[in-house]
């Protein structure tokens, strides 16, 4: 029973699995979109191969992995490749609108246990790639000569493929100078322009280039428009309106004195001006033959009817008409023209050149490029003969070459002349142009009727000459390194140039200048590159310039300046002054925290700033740019921040990253210990400076200790006049000025000897009014010094009280000064004994002192 049981639980698992198992389907998301089961889905012809153009996109509802496919009827062309996993459509063959405008597929998707399959069409969408097609080619046209102006003599036809504007065609003539034509842009009608009208007798045929534009479209996403062109051929048809005309006029014909009666003198010769069908042509000769002369009617030969001797006149002008037979009834138009006639002697001997060896038609001279201009080229030795007589041998002499570079000397010659030729522009002879110079020599005859002439060659075979200086091919260069790179980099490459040839052609370069010091130039290449050790920092200095030279062999040289920029890269991180930093905020105003950043240029040096974690976190908020740090805007009052925290102080921590712009991009952080306040209630400038001050301790340190500085340096300089004005006040210096003695009131002096020091020096004497004076006057402004008077006698009795002091040498002045002497008299108990003999001493020596100021004081 328990076997049985257990095969009917499998066998309706089995059931319940095989039940369950749904096949997988596409997500159909209709048209526009790049995903889902291509249905409607449309691809433009210009989409380029191996372009992902959709995804295919589906769902098990078992949750099973699906793959995709896509298969097309057998024979067609496979068009698209599908990724299984991803679904991923991509194009494989080049797609044609006008060829097939929609693509049939199949797409499928499956579990591993069902597929499906969807049949889907693929529209091809229009891209303008098709050029406008004449009909009708070749062009050719007929039209009569006599045609009206403004008619219409042909219609150009252009089809383009393209649909839309890209399908459109408009026509238009290529522009032509003094062109008969014009064409409708729309219908493509060619016309006569008005105003102008064909003649066969000018022009038999006419070709005309139209051009068939396309309306424009997009391409592989740019917008453009195609053109075709093609030549009409415009063939005029000739018609009977035209007189005939002569040719080669003018005509002139010559009798030489050996003549004879019926000689040819000339023949005129005529042609009917409507050339498509041609008449003959009949001669006549209307006035001026004197019975001298007669014409063939049908050839137009002139003939001579008389000897030479004869003739009267040298020079005869015949009126020659001709005339077209148009049938047995006349004539059509007529023509006249003028035919004259010389009697001359007989000109047979044309002008000839000579040189040294005889007749010659070719010169040859070597010398050196821009000699100095009206320099004669004395390598050249040339004569010109013309044996003839009288006009006959008269002639001129040409130089046909390069413009104005030699003259020819002279110009104009009867029968000989020697041939001189002139520098005339130096600049233009030039070896780095021409390595050598042709010209032609011409004599042609001036006043013959057969113009003889004659031709030599003259051949200038150039030396060159160091005359060039080297040339950089631009006035300065302008280069970019990175910083950081390493030694011996290349930097740029300058080029100078001297068409000079050989050596004289052979560039040097060098270097120089106050930024060139890290740099280095290749003699002979240069390339400017960067000295081994140099190393290259924006931050240091990112700008250079300095001069580059480039000189020939022979010294001379040019200049060209190179600006070097040192391109910064983000080698430095954003860094705080600290990395624990302590701030106090007031509600309501921010705090700002600072990074610097070392690097030379943006955006390596532009830092944002971000909170990357905050405790209480969603309580601040940073500016990216400046680094203020502010509370939330719902948090107003300190209920609130008391609220949000269960912390009495108010502390709170931020850690702030700052990061820069940079490639790569450097950050560093820092954590600001924040304390929440409210606003100050106290006021006035100084309250302000404390609030501010809790944010930076350092500020109020440093307050203080300038104030505290400022007041020793009072008290110091306070004490140092003092003490200069009383060293001053104790020296006597001599006065030139006559001393005049004053009675003053005697006083009584006090010696107080001072026994306590080790070298018995006697101490400093005072008046009585001094030793009963407050201990205050210690520092009292001293009197202004006067002449020394003889102090009265000393008392005999001293104070009991007081100890005695030792009395030094004599001072210029008397300086009070209050002493406790009580207090000190107990170390010497036998100073009265000799006080006697200390007044004894002091006394004389304040007399010698007195005699010898009045000495020098009195007159």
């Amino acid at each position: 029973i328990a076997v049985l049981w257990k095969l009917a639980s499998f066998f309706k698992y089995l059931s319940f699995s095989a039940q369950s198992d749904f096949a997988p389907y596409f997500y159909d998301n209709g048209a526009g979109s790049s995903n889902g089961n291509m249905a409607l889905f449309s691809i433009s012809e210009d989409t380029s191969i191996g372009t992902h153009v959709y995804t295919l996109n589906g769902s098990d509802p078992e949750g099973e992995p699906v793959t995709y496919g896509m298969t097309f009827d057998k024979g067609s062309k496979e068009y698209f490749s599908v990724e299984p996993k991803s679904g991923n459509v991509t194009l494989i063959q080049t797609l044609d609108r006008e060829v097939q405008d929609e693509i049939i597929a199949f797409v499928t998707i499956t579990d591993g246990r069902n597929k499906v399959v969807e049949n889907v069409r693929v529209f091809i969408t229009d891209a303008n790639d098709e050029k406008p097609e004449f009909l009708n080619l070749p062009l050719i046209v007929d039209v009569p000569e006599d045609k009206a102006s403004g008619s219409s003599i042909y219609r150009v036809q252009a089809v383009d493929r393209d649909l839309g504007s890209g399908g459109s065609v408009s026509y238009y003539l290529q522009s032509m100078p003094s062109t008969k034509f014009t064409i409708d842009g729309h219908s493509g009608v060619l016309r006569i322009r008005s105003g102008e009208s064909l003649d066969y007798e000018l022009s038999r045929t006419h070709f005309v280039t139209v051009v068939a534009k396309d309306g424009g479209g997009k391409y592989h996403g740019k917008y453009q428009v195609m053109t075709s062109t093609a030549i009409i051929t415009i063939n005029v048809l000739d018609t009977q309106d035209s007189p005939p005309v002569f040719v080669g006029t003018p005509y002139f014909g010559f009798v030489y004195e050996v003549s004879v009666p019926g000689s040819e003198i000339f023949t005129v010769f005529a042609k009917d001006g409507d050339q498509n069908n041609p008449n003959a042509m009949h001669y006549s000769i209307l006035s001026g033959s004197d019975g001298f002369f007669s014409i063939n009617s049908s050839s137009g030969c002139i003939s001579l009817t008389s000897f030479p001797v004869q003739l009267k006149n040298e020079l005869y002008e015949l009126k020659v008409k001709v005339a077209a037979e148009v049938g047995p009834d006349g004539f059509s138009d007529y023509s006249v023209t003028t035919v004259t006639i010389r009697v001359v002697d007989l000109n047979n001997h044309p002008p000839t050149f000579y040189g040294e060896n005889g007749q010659q038609n070719r010169f040859e001279l070597t010398m050196y490029e821009h000699p100095p201009e009206g320099e004669i080229l004395r390598g050249l030795k040339i004569t010109v003969n013309d044996s003839d007589q009288g006009a006959n041998a008269k002639f001129r002499l040409l130089l046909v070459g390069p413009s104005r570079v030699l003259r020819v000397v002279p110009q104009t010659v009867l029968n000989e002349a020697q041939v001189t030729i002139i520098v005339e522009n130096s600049s233009a002879i030039d070896y780095e142009k021409y390595q050598f110079l042709t010209f032609k020599l011409l004599a042609v005859e001036i006043d013959t009727p057969e113009r003889f002439s004659a031709t030599a060659d003259i051949v200038i075979n150039l030396l060159d000459t160091n005359d060039n200086i080297p040339k950089f091919s631009s006035e300065f260069y302008i280069a970019r390194i990175p910083e950081n790179s390493p030694g011996g980099s290349n930097v740029v490459s300058v080029t100078a140039t001297d068409p000079d040839s050989g050596l004289w052609g052979a560039v040097k370069y060098s270097i120089y200048g106050s930024g060139a010091d890290l740099f280095l130039i290749h003699p002979t290449s240069g390339i400017i590159y960067t000295q081994p050790w140099a190393s290259l920092d924006a931050e240091v200095k990112s700008k250079y310039n300095f001069y580059v030279k480039a000189e020939d062999t022979e010294g001379k040289y040019s200049l060209a300046e190179v600006f070097v920029t040192v391109l910064d890269q983000n080698d430095h991180p954003p860094e705080f002054n600290q990395n624990f930093l302590e701030r106090t905020m007031i509600i309501g105003a921010p705090v700002k925290i600072e990074a610097v950043d070392e690097d030379a240029e943006e955006p390596n040096n532009l830092i944002e700033y971000s909170i990357m974690k905050a405790d209480p976190d969603n309580i601040f908020d940073i500016n990216t740019s400046t680094g203020e740090i502010k509370l939330k805007p719902y948090i107003k009052s300190m209920e609130i921040v008391q609220n949000i925290t269960k912390q009495k102080d108010c502390r709170w921590s931020v850690v702030v990253q700052a990061r820069d712009r940079g490639s790569p991009s450097f950050s560093t952080t820092a954590v600001v210990k924040i304390d929440i306040t409210e606003a100050n209630r106290l006021k006035g400038p100084m309250a302000a400076f404390l609030m501010q001050s809790r944010d930076n301790p350092m500020k109020a340190l440093g307050l203080a200790i300038s104030i505290i500085t400022v007041m020793v340096l009072v008290t110091v300089m306070i004490s140092t006049i003092i003490y200069f004005r009383n060293t001053k006040s104790n020296r006597i210096t001599p006065a030139r000025r006559i001393i005049r003695k004053r009675p003053k009131d005697q006083r009584s002096w006090t010696f107080r000897p001072w026994f306590g020091r080790s070298d018995q020096s006697f101490g400093k004497f005072f008046t009585d009014d001094e030793t009963s004076g407050n201990h205050s006057s210690l520092r009292a402004k001293p009197p202004a010094p006067s002449a020394p008077v003889l102090p009265p006698p000393p008392p005999v009795h001293s104070r009991p009280s007081e100890r005695l002091r030792s009395v030094p040498t004599v001072s210029g002045s008397m300086t009070s000064k209050n002493t406790d002497v009580a207090q000190r008299s107990g170390q010497n108990k036998d100073g009265s004994g000799i006080s006697s003999a200390l007044v004894s001493e002091l006394k004389m020596r304040i007399e010698q002192k007195i005699n010898e100021a009045n000495q020098g004081y009195y007159y």
